[in-house]
């Protein structure tokens, strides 16, 4: 599962569990890209998020019960061992080990091509080097 299949899921348990009134949440507050993040401790996970915190106001919800909603429906999620919530809100995210198989069976069946896009395409772009001596001015 790579970080924006992740955040995608998250996104979706939280549209889920505004739909089931398991948090009083505006379905409009909903963002539509959540941040996910390596934690600095790996024994606190694979993946981490603080979109609960962040939430949190909107919803006139404690941030550790919006995260707890989102633990329970994450748990449920194809591809994700464990979700834990941790201090005042964040979520800690275990990914099982078929996902991260199969992240890198997408890697090696792309080769050299994984990680391309053409989101740029047919725009020039300008790219310099430098080699900046730190000495002297630029």
């Amino acid at each position: 599962m790579t970080p924006d299949e992740l955040a995608s899921a998250i996104t979706a348990a939280l549209h889920a569990a505004v739909a089931a009134g398991q948090t009083p949440l505006p379905a409009d507050a909903v963002p539509a890209d959540v941040r996910v993040e390596r934690p600095r401790n790996l024994a606190h996970g694979d993946w981490s998020t603080n979109v609960a915190m962040q939430l949190a106001k909107k919803a006139g919800q404690n941030p550790r019960e919006l995260a707890s909603v989102l633990a329970q429906r994450l748990a449920a999620t194809p591809g994700i061992a464990r979700a834990d919530v941790a201090g005042p809100g964040f979520l800690n995210i275990t990914l099982d080990a078929a996902s991260a198989g199969e992240l890198a069976r997408t890697i090696v069946e792309a080769g050299p091509a994984y990680g391309r896009g053409d989101a740029l395409a047919g725009h020039t772009v300008n790219l310099e080097f430098i080699s900046a001596n730190p000495t002297g001015p630029l």
